[in-house]
């Protein structure tokens, strides 16, 4: 059984863009094939709510081979997009600084397909936000319907952590 709607995406308005791709890219450092947000549509601080969505395409990465002849997007990315939307929520609010990192996932359950051409539509909000540790809760949605679920772990990323 799906968990409760953060926010029914029916009642979003996807055309009142509150950051779009060279707004996203200010704040997150993504770029090339590991780009995965489109727009940000909905910033709400008071509640730690965002809203946003990726445009899936037809010429992505992953299209020939995941699956051949009927391409699916990979459950990694959508989680992966719904971070990217959760570590801007943190950089615009100064919740964190520098680069933030994809801590873990948990309750991930995916329950339905998005397809090259759909609009993935995703809503955080948090539920621990602090400038050690975030965890926000992401619902996914094409068409209104649930895709996917999970809880995103957020932390910092120092330099320390970059060396090899």
């Amino acid at each position: 059984m799906p968990p409760p709607l953060i926010l029914d995406p029916t009642t979003i308005d996807l055309t009142r863009v509150v950051a779009d791709r060279e707004a996203i890219r200010k704040a997150n450092p993504h770029r090339g094939h590991m780009e995965h947000l489109t727009a940000v549509v909905l910033m709400d601080p008071g509640e730690h709510l965002i809203a946003g969505y990726k445009d899936v395409g037809h010429d992505e990465f992953w299209v020939a081979g995941h699956f051949p002849n009927r391409p699916l997007l990979p459950g990694v990315i959508q989680c992966e997009a719904a971070a990217q939307l959760l570590g801007y929520y943190l950089v615009v609010n100064q919740i964190m600084s520098g680069l933030l990192g994809l801590g873990g996932l948990d309750n991930a359950r995916f329950r339905g397909p998005v397809h090259p051409g759909d609009r993935l539509v995703m809503v955080g909000k948090g539920l621990r936000v602090n400038r050690r540790q975030t965890v926000f809760h992401a619902q996914g949605f094409v068409n209104a319907n649930m895709v996917f679920h999970c809880d995103v772990m957020g932390l910092p990323i120092t330099r320390s952590d970059l060396a090899c």
